[in-house]
């Protein structure tokens, strides 16, 4: 094996690590988070957040059936307010929420056909008319193979809604990636970036917006959509 590809395969074995531990992070997350709420109030609180967030998206969610993913959907992902249209919902940690986490239940979702299983290897059949990857894209081991896995579910089209936390100052982006600073994000990336990961897949860019920003990262979310 020659130089470039040794350090091409250190890559990928120290991405792996990062991402197993990202994973073993975030359940522990969620049941620190989760542990003190009442079920019934939280999922009040958080069908109005995301109730409000597709306003602010102005789209008719009313207006047909549609045919949606949501792209590693954790325990209280937008599934969850989608009871109107046919969804499919993935996240490796699925069995584990199920098990560890009293505010989830498959069974509290009987409109939402669950997948236990990372983006990078979903594979569906269904062809879907919108996909929303929300605050996950940093947390999959292959951005590249997540995003292609997308852009195969989606009929041409498609849309994708994806929104993420990205670096401000490329000094602080460097540190992170270097050091275990944010162990719940393997990925550190600037919005330039996570832009050219998303172009790179094949899609064609709608918007891009700044929602939010802070002295580390700005929250963007970035509409996109699979060509005819």
């Amino acid at each position: 094996m020659d130089c470039t590809g040794l350090v091409y395969t250190n890559y990928l074995r120290g991405m792996e690590l990062k991402w197993k531990l990202a994973q073993a992070a975030e359940i522990r997350w969620w049941d620190k988070y989760l542990k003190s709420r009442d079920k019934e109030e939280y999922f009040q609180w958080k069908s109005a957040y995301w109730r409000n967030f597709l306003d602010e998206l102005e789209y008719d969610m009313n207006s047909s059936e549609k045919v949606i993913l949501d792209a590693g959907c954790g325990p209280a992902g937008i599934f969850s307010v989608l009871q109107d249209h046919k969804v499919h919902a993935v996240d490796p940690l699925l069995d584990e929420y199920e098990s560890k986490l009293n505010q989830f239940q498959v069974s509290d979702f009987p409109h939402v056909h669950f997948h236990t299983t990372s983006l990078e290897q979903f594979k569906s059949t269904t062809q879907f008319d919108l996909a929303f990857c929300l605050n996950c894209i940093n947390h999959v081991k292959s951005i590249p193979a997540s995003l292609r896995s997308i852009y195969n579910a989606l009929r041409p089209g498609g849309e994708l809604v994806l929104t993420t936390d990205a670096h401000n100052h490329e000094f602080l982006k460097f540190i992170f990636q270097i050091l275990p600073g944010d162990i719940l994000h393997p990925h550190q990336y600037n919005i330039k970036e996570y832009r050219k990961f998303i172009v790179n897949a094949g899609f064609q860019v709608r918007r891009t917006r700044k929602i939010k920003s802070d002295n580390i990262f700005s929250y963007w979310l970035i509409q996109v959509y699979k060509p005819m």
